[in-house]
């Protein structure tokens, strides 16, 4: 890895709505200000911006709660129209719970797409509306796919792209971003067979490059600040067919199942 690299949001993107053009939007955006994207740049993409231009949103008003969303509503304290879509994001509910001291409590839910997370990533946050839910991305690795393909077309050069999210993490507080959908950049970068600074191999060691990116990210990736878009430049990475998937544990893995 090099000594430095550089960190930087991209400024002045607009708020998106369903059919927006996101890849032109960058684009024009980075035109606007003389930038361009050089050999090697990795963008971090917030997914809803992505799930907006997609049209991956939900309204509460057009949704009807089944008998389970009421019930399993109960033991939240949440509005049962957003347990039914949270229900139709998840494999299986793995945890519902509220403490004494919450107004309204938290459904752990495994993503269809495997992410173990808060309410299967069902969000309001930078919605548009007040009964509007912002959903994953359908495919957040297509996703990320097309915009780099389109980036790369237009600057002549190989990029990467990362779609984070927000999640929380078990046994610790706070929350920090993950990648969600990765076109060219490497979920997990093996490390077997080199050795440590004092000449040890190493056995086990597989950074998590995309999720350390992604984490990064969220240092400037600001929800008030309208900063959906992060620059990495001046990283040496391997240009890899990559999947999310990658960085999921596989359920004969998964000591807590």
């Amino acid at each position: 890895m090099p000594d430095s690299m550089s960190m930087s949001r991209l400024m002045g993107l607009p708020d998106y709505q369903a059919g927006d053009d996101l890849a032109q939007s960058i684009i024009d955006t980075l035109s606007t200000q003389n930038q361009s994207l050089q050999q090697g740049d990795i963008l971090v993409i917030a997914h809803k911006v992505v799930s907006k231009t997609e049209g991956a949103c939900v309204y509460l008003s057009d949704v009807t709660p089944s008998n389970d969303a009421i019930e399993l509503a109960k033991t939240v304290n949440k509005d049962p129209r957003k347990v039914e879509v949270i229900l139709s994001q998840s494999n299986r509910i793995v945890r519902a719970m509220k403490r004494p001291d919450q107004q309204e409590g938290v459904l752990i839910a495994e993503h269809k797409k495997g992410y173990i997370c808060a309410n299967a990533a069902v969000d309001e946050s930078n919605a548009d509306q007040p009964d509007q839910l912002i959903l994953l991305p359908e495919d957040p690795d297509k996703s990320a796919t097309v915009l780099c393909q389109r980036l790369e077309a237009h600057f002549q050069c190989e990029l990467g792209v990362v779609i984070s999210d927000t999640f929380g993490r078990p046994w610790r507080l706070g929350q920090t971003n993950v990648a969600i959908g990765l076109a060219n950049v490497p979920g997990v970068m093996s490390m077997l067979g080199e050795v440590d600074a004092f000449g040890r191999p190493l056995s086990v060691t597989a950074p998590a490059f995309a999720d350390e990116l992604a984490a990064a990210s969220g240092l400037l990736m600001e929800k008030s600040a309208k900063s959906p878009v992060i620059l990495f430049r001046g990283l040496n990475w391997p240009k890899t067919q990559s999947s999310s998937r990658d960085l999921i544990r596989s359920h004969n893995e998964d000591l807590f199942r």
